[in-house]
């Protein structure tokens, strides 16, 4: 079954609304959709993030009908920090993560894993979310800010899945600062790379091409 996993260059930067998407739009190509919010943090009561997707889900796939929104998470915590420094009893096991995706995905043929922060956040004190990706043998989608700065933030985890040796795509969620990005930022983007896209001009290619690609 594929995987994907999407992550970004830090908190913020609105994987949750790209997985929201990405959900409705591989639905309409046909896909009983899945998601999964891998951990959690800053959780009192319902975790926000996983019910954002649940709400979703409850559209798409009637499989997740009698689901809550923790049943979308393997680890919820209440303080709003790291996933290390939120587990004060530091419990975190990987193991139960990868278990929880394959249990979630007895209920779809697509699973879209949303993780927390960025690539380098610590789930334990020597195991990452970039960890997490390589563990999960997922297609790895960045997603990366429009604001000054971002170009720094992208080429720095860019560098990280290189060096991984993950497969990944990665695109620009233009939530900020878009009247001066066609300045700032793009110029760049578009001399460094062939195929950079934007949330909102490229997903549906995107979710194509990731449907050809695990096909063959």
């Amino acid at each position: 079954m594929p995987r994907l996993f999407v992550t970004a260059t830090g908190t913020g930067i609105g994987k949750t609304h790209v997985v929201r998407l990405l959900l409705r739009t591989f639905a309409r190509l046909g896909y009983r959709v899945g998601a999964c919010k891998a951990v959690e943090t800053g959780v009192e009561e319902a975790p926000q993030d996983a019910r954002s997707l649940l709400e979703e889900l409850y559209e798409l796939n009637p499989d997740f009908t009698g689901f809550e929104a923790r049943d979308l998470c393997a680890y919820t915590f209440p303080l709003p920090a790291a996933p290390f420094c939120a587990d004060t009893e530091h419990s975190l096991d990987p193991d139960r993560i990868l278990h929880k995706v394959s249990d979630l995905e007895s209920h779809c043929d697509l699973l879209i894993i949303e993780g927390a922060g960025g690539l380098l956040v610590p789930l334990s004190e020597k195991y990452f979310m970039i960890d997490l990706a390589r563990d999960l043998k997922a297609h790895t989608l960045l997603v990366t800010p429009s604001g000054l700065g971002c170009i720094n933030q992208t080429l720095l985890s860019l560098r990280a899945l290189d060096h991984a040796g993950l497969s990944y795509d990665w695109c620009v969620n233009l939530y900020e600062e878009q009247e001066s990005f066609p300045k700032v930022t793009r110029p760049y983007y578009d001399a460094a790379f062939d195929d950079w896209w934007s949330v909102e001009e490229g997903l549906e290619l995107f979710c194509q091409r990731f449907v050809e690609r695990t096909k063959r």
